[in-house]
């Protein structure tokens, strides 16, 4: 008796159609872990960027916030003493190169630093009151201000 050790058409295609099917149900499940990621490491980016600028505040005489630019750590925190933020942090939901976006109040009392996430919402920043002006209730942002 001889018998055949090679598989059939039909069994080929039904190992091709479950590995499809099992492909189909975890790739969507990257991309969300993958927004789950960049949102973590924004959270931990901002929260030492809110250190360096308390940092910041404490050790100038007048003691006052740095200046909104658009290039927060590159023109401001870099160069501060002690030194808290070595390298620039850019926004994981923004375009590559692109730093964190900050702004400060008007009387400079208040501050907000924010990523603009998953959504490309942007917070516009903050006012006298300490209210975050603009986005949405899901951005990922730090200020000494309120919270949304």
């Amino acid at each position: 008796m001889k018998f055949n050790r090679g598989f059939t058409l039909v069994e080929l295609l039904v190992v091709i159609t479950v590995i499809a099917i099992l492909l189909g149900i975890t790739i969507p499940r990257f991309k969300g872990m993958q927004e789950e990621a960049n949102r973590s490491k924004a959270k931990a980016e901002l929260k030492t960027l809110q250190t360096a600028v308390e940092s910041w505040y404490i050790h100038q005489s007048p003691q006052a916030y740095p200046a909104a630019t658009s290039t927060l750590c590159a023109s401001s925190l870099n160069g501060a003493s002690p030194l808290i933020v070595a390298n620039v942090l850019y926004d994981p939901f923004a375009a590559t190169g692109t730093e964190y976006n900050y702004a400060v109040s008007p009387s400079g009392a208040y501050y907000v630093i924010w990523s603009v996430g998953p959504n490309g919402t942007a917070i516009t920043g903050i006012g006298d009151n300490g209210m975050v002006t603009g986005g949405t209730s899901n951005d990922v942002y730090v200020t000494n201000g309120k919270q949304q």
